[in-house]
């Protein structure tokens, strides 16, 4: 069922639900979850729209018995955990390649994805400073780079300036914008490595985003164990310690389910440093 018009600003995620249907049921619940959401504050009224929003919540509430003995469909945390690793996942796997020169369809995609998904995170609560800018840049980044690849320029590699580029409806439109095909392999498994088109280099704009955080991958390990302070003694945890100490654990156990080592580290580590210190 097409996406009415009114609704135009979750058809991506409509369709990112759409593609992941068997790879991922969970991300797919979770970004139609989000177009209901959202939808319902567009557009509930007009007949359409409300026919549309009827249909997704009849699908919503079929995968939800599907899957209710998923933790990550029954269990907030978990499920927050599940889409903020997968993302972080499509993330690092684009920032690589980018970082590497690396320029083709896929990486293209993985940006635009996780910058989809770091939306989708909203339907668990508002979104951690972290998480906005990294959609910010990510979403940036697929645009700059389709654009330069488009127009027979060599993108620039790695974190540059944020100007210049819009991408309210650049990426799967009908019609129009990147073809991109959704049966693709997983961002992990790149089927082409295409490099950096001849032509001369884009024109970059001025480079006023590059404090930016970027989540460390192959090219930015995460600190060692070593590198934790020691129990003081004398620290006295509240319940919102643990609560946040067990939040840190379950991502990492959800970034170890896609052998993700690196994330399962990072988390197990910001766990530590809060249980032995009392601070993040």
């Amino acid at each position: 069922m097409a996406v009415p018009a009114q609704l135009k600003a979750v058809q991506h995620h409509i369709r990112t639900a759409q593609e992941h249907e068997k790879r991922d049921p969970v991300v797919a619940y979770y970004c139609r979850l989000y177009g209901m959401q959202t939808g319902m504050k567009l557009d509930s009224k007009t007949p359409e729209c409300r026919k549309f929003l009827m249909k997704l919540m009849d699908q919503l509430e079929m995968m939800k018995k599907d899957l209710s003995d998923n933790d990550s469909i029954t269990q907030e945390l978990v499920g927050h955990a599940h889409i903020e690793n997968y993302a972080l996942k499509m993330f690092l796997y684009a920032d690589n390649e980018d970082r590497s020169g690396r320029f083709h369809k896929n990486m293209i995609k993985s940006f635009y994805t996780a910058s989809l998904l770091l939306d989708v995170l909203s339907v668990f609560g508002e979104l951690s400073e972290e998480n906005i800018q990294h959609r910010k840049y990510a979403r940036w980044k697929a645009t700059y780079i389709h654009n330069c690849l488009k127009n027979g320029e060599a993108p620039q590699a790695g974190p540059i300036g944020m100007e210049g580029e819009t991408y309210d409806d650049e990426f799967g439109a009908e019609g129009g914008g990147t073809s991109f095909d959704p049966q693709g392999p997983p961002p992990s498994q790149p089927s082409f490595h295409s490099g950096p088109a001849e032509p001369g280099h884009a024109s970059v704009p001025p480079p006023n985003y590059n404090t930016i955080q970027i989540p460390p991958g192959s090219h930015a390990p995460a600190n060692t164990p070593a590198d934790l302070p020691r129990p003081t003694g004398d620290v006295r945890l509240t319940p919102e310690d643990f609560t946040r100490a067990q939040k840190y654990c379950k991502y990492a156990g959800s970034a170890l389910q896609y052998e993700d080592v690196s994330t399962a580290v990072q988390n197990l580590q910001k766990a530590l440093k809060l249980l032995t210190t009392g601070k993040e």
